[in-house]
């Protein structure tokens, strides 16, 4: 830094100021300071500007269980929103934990002096384990159940839920059946909860929830399962609404091999808008989710957080938007659906 002081004419202090981005200093000083750098191939040193500053410039991020759609590019959204904000991020990653990893990747965290830890997992479990984990940092996690102990940003997957169904009521629909996440995801969990409430809430009947596993193939035998169960006392729902687009791709291949015509006989709805599902036959009708913005909202949590932890407050109103595809339409007539 004196060095380049020195060629640019001017104190250590403003070289300081430029670095860090400063006010104070004029147009031309900070353009003979850049040039210094770059004549002298100067790089900062982020441990002595730690040691000075007593701010590490960098965020721990702990991604817990499975590699799903959402948490994935959640994660990602999150990096870019980091990086745009000048933090560096400090990654673990586990697809299967317990209470010893989780352990182990906060103390990693903690030995790499970040300024606070941000947890991204599906699984309740992941939650109320670091809940239990002491640390000197502050933890922000991504959580659509308020359950406490850290500072909360989410999608509101009740909210994005509860608006599928009531479309799906709109054009007619009153036998809506459900092909849901797993039992230990919050996001399944706030879905069904959805479904339900806004079923009940019009007095319609309801058949008992599908569980999968948020994969492909879990869909495609939800989707068998309603058809061998289909009879004159049991015929088929005239809408599925399945709790992601992975599973809905298996439903429609279930319903296409065994010669269910959709939406002519069935409408399809997920939840995601994943990029292949316009390209699904037929294209899917959705619930897109705006992880950018998901990301964008993690940051700005962690940033109010450094600021003041007591006032900083926590978000997840942030709401899915409906995309209408060729997946869903009116149901047909009692009797033509008989007549079939």
């Amino acid at each position: 830094m004196f060095d380049v002081a020195r060629v640019a004419g001017v104190s250590h202090q403003t070289v300081s100021r430029v670095l860090n981005n400063l006010p104070g200093v004029r147009a031309s000083t900070r353009v003979r300071v850049e040039q210094a750098m770059t004549e002298l191939s100067y790089v900062p040193s982020p441990a002595a500007r730690t040691l000075a500053s007593r701010r590490s410039q960098t965020i721990g991020l702990i991604q817990a269980g499975r590699p799903d759609y959402g948490p994935s590019n959640a994660a990602l959204a999150f990096n870019e929103a980091a990086h745009a904000a000048n933090y560096t991020v400090t990654q673990a990653g586990m697809r299967d934990f317990d209470a010893a990893s989780l352990r182990a990747a906060v103390q990693m965290m903690v030995r790499h002096n970040v300024e606070a830890i941000v947890l991204i997992s599906g699984e309740r479990q992941a939650l109320d384990i670091i809940r239990g984990i002491e640390r000197s940092v502050p933890l922000i996690a991504v959580s659509s159940e308020d359950v406490g102990g850290f500072h909360r940003v989410a999608m509101n997957q009740y909210e994005g839920a509860r608006l599928a169904v009531e479309y799906l009521i709109s054009i007619g629909h009153t036998d809506i059946a459900h092909v849901a996440g797993p039992a230990d995801s919050m996001d399944a969990t706030e879905r069904v909860r959805a479904w339900s409430d806004t079923l009940a809430a019009h007095a319609l009947p309801q058949r008992p929830a599908i569980i999968g596993d948020w994969q492909s193939t879990s869909g495609y035998a939800a989707g068998r399962a309603m058809i061998g169960a289909r009879d004159p006392a049991h015929p088929l729902p005239t809408a599925v609404f399945v709790g992601n687009d992975q599973m809905a791709l298996g439903v429609l291949h279930a319903f296409r091999d065994a010669g269910v015509r959709v939406p002519g006989e069935v409408s399809v709805m997920g939840f995601d808008d994943i990029p292949e599902a316009a390209h699904f036959a037929p294209p899917l009708s959705t619930m897109r989710q705006d992880f950018s913005g998901l990301g964008r909202d993690i940051m700005a949590v962690v940033l109010d957080v450094l600021v003041d932890e007591q006032k900083a407050g926590d978000r997840a109103g942030r709401v899915s938007e409906m995309v209408v595809r060729e997946s869903t339409a009116p149901p047909r007539t009692g009797a033509a659906r008989s007549a079939r």
